[in-house]
């Protein structure tokens, strides 16, 4: 196996974080506009996933809630029931993570709307979810390495947090809201 640097890998990770932005740069933009919208239009919005991608969400819950957005992770104790009108963000590259996706149908078993992040729009979990934006990464089980030559899901769960980050931004850039006004909400218990 040749040596490989850690400036070598940055160079991988980049590229293939590049060549992901590049793709949905290129794709259907009405997926990112709904979704848009259900974080706009939810009471309060819940994330959930298992591992790396729940860890990325978590991130993006952080954002949201700096926008003024109540958030909640599933998962945590002050946790409360979802109900109609709220949203389950959620995210798993393959969109069969059984607690990922028993999360979304009791979602929408109560009437809350469901965001998934998924790899595929063609699964259990796009089934049930009102809008999925598909990020064209490998999932966790392909070792193949023709769609990443990262580890598992590594290229899906650090674009997970990427496209977190952009859908923060273009809510906060809509919003009438500036730094100074998000600053407030952001922890002061650190």
């Amino acid at each position: 196996m040749p040596h490989t640097t850690v400036a070598d890998s940055l160079g991988t990770i980049g590229s293939e974080l590049q060549d992901v932005v590049s793709a949905l740069r290129q794709t259907d933009p009405a997926p990112f506009e709904d979704a848009l919208g259900l974080l706009i239009d939810a009471d309060r919005v819940f994330v959930h996933g298992a591992g790396r991608s729940g860890l990325a969400l978590r991130s993006t819950a952080m954002r949201l809630m700096h926008l003024g957005l109540t958030v909640h992770v599933v998962g945590e104790v002050t946790t409360p029931a979802i109900r109609r009108g709220d949203l389950l963000l959620v995210a798993s590259g393959s969109g069969t993570t059984g607690g990922i996706v028993q999360a979304a149908k009791t979602a929408a078993d109560v009437g809350a709307r469901v965001l998934a992040v998924s790899t595929t729009n063609s699964s259990p979990l796009s089934e049930i979810a009102d809008t999925t934006l598909v990020i064209p990464a490998a999932t966790k089980t392909d070792r193949s390495g023709t769609a990443s030559a990262q580890y598992a899901g590594s290229l899906f769960e650090q674009s997970v947090g990427l496209v977190g980050d952009a859908v923060f931004h273009a809510l906060w850039q809509r919003s009438a809201q500036s730094a100074d006004d998000l600053w407030p909400r952001h922890a002061n218990l650190e």
